[in-house]
């Protein structure tokens, strides 16, 4: 569906948040989450950008402005491709934000799409969503937080060998729910990234890979007798353990209706994967951040099943 254009002369889309990884999913699935990046646009004079909302003493109001900069990286590599129009117009450009920044819920991801969009939409390209999906993969470097942020629902990804991102859309049963408990401090990705390891054992691989697949199967069954088990991993949650206070404990929870707990993205914000039924679960983390000094607040949003809304 596409976003009207108003009498004004405003375009707009909008970009869903998204928890990445999952617990064993590292790098390749994605949770489309119903809090927003909308933006609007109309052609301007010069440059002007406004932003309003979650976080919006955070985001760049000038030309670096990562929407902005990532629709001018979009626009300079088609100019090196022979494309025939690759300058962008200055555009008028308000943003109204809900994704908290710097708590694993895909805020960059959402900002890299939106850039991808703008710059379709500047440049009067017919992409569809699978061409702007590839696009912000390649730019992002790993396809999992975009090709939810692009399809909608829980995806799975990969990048092909010729540099392709291909991705499947799956749907979370009824009888689950999916909240996120997000604590008041923030993990850069590049420290969460930092402390991971270059090179894994035989065997933490092969607990992922199986993790991963009865999580997929799961999801796809709605079989609830694997969990916690499909959750758990061993590529990237324990080593971010020191990042992120109460960690261990919070993936060692159990308790009727919880189905179990994971890292949304790089964190610190933990999805929380329960019977439909029992939110009130989410009590439980947010008890164990408490504990640990932080205070926390709960988004019972849901899974957005859009995607990118144009």
């Amino acid at each position: 569906m596409r976003m009207a254009t108003d009498m004004a002369g405003w375009e707009r889309f909008r970009v869903p948040a998204s928890s990445a990884n999952l617990g064993p999913g590292f790098d390749a699935l994605g949770m489309a989450v119903q809090l927003y990046l909308e933006c609007r646009f109309r052609p301007a004079e010069s440059l002007a950008i406004r932003v309003s909302g979650t976080d919006a003493a955070s985001i760049p109001t000038t030309a670096d402005n990562l929407i902005w900069q990532t629709a001018l990286r979009v626009a300079a590599e088609l100019q090196g491709n022979g494309h025939a129009r690759t300058t962008l117009p200055p555009v008028e450009l308000e943003v109204a934000n809900e994704i908290p920044i710097g708590k694993g819920l895909g805020s960059s991801a959402a900002a890299l799409v939106a850039g991808v969009v703008l710059a379709v939409r500047l440049l009067g390209l017919t992409w569809d969503r699978h061409r702007i999906l590839d696009e912000a993969a390649r730019i992002e470097g790993h396809p999992d937080n975009v090709a939810a942020a692009v399809l909608g629902g829980i995806v799975c990804s990969a990048i092909d060998d010729a540099g392709v991102a291909r991705a499947i859309r799956l749907h979370l049963p009824e009888t689950f729910g999916a909240s996120i408990v997000v604590p008041d401090f923030e993990v850069p990705t590049s420290r969460a990234r930092e402390v991971l390891p270059n090179h894994y054992a035989k065997e933490d691989a092969v607990f992922n890979i199986q993790r991963a697949a009865l999580l997929i199967a799961a999801l796809c069954t709605g079989n609830r007798d694997v969990f916690p088990t499909a959750l758990m991993d061993k590529l990237h949650q324990s080593y971010r353990a020191a990042l992120i206070p109460g960690l261990e404990e919070i993936l060692a929870l159990r308790a009727t209706g919880l189905l179990g707990c994971a890292i949304s993205g790089a964190g610190p914000s933990i999805l929380v994967i329960h019977e439909s039924q029992h939110a009130e679960v989410c009590e439980l983390v947010r008890a164990v951040f408490r504990k640990h000094g932080h205070q926390t607040s709960v988004f019972h949003a849901g899974i957005d099943e859009e995607g990118l809304l144009l």
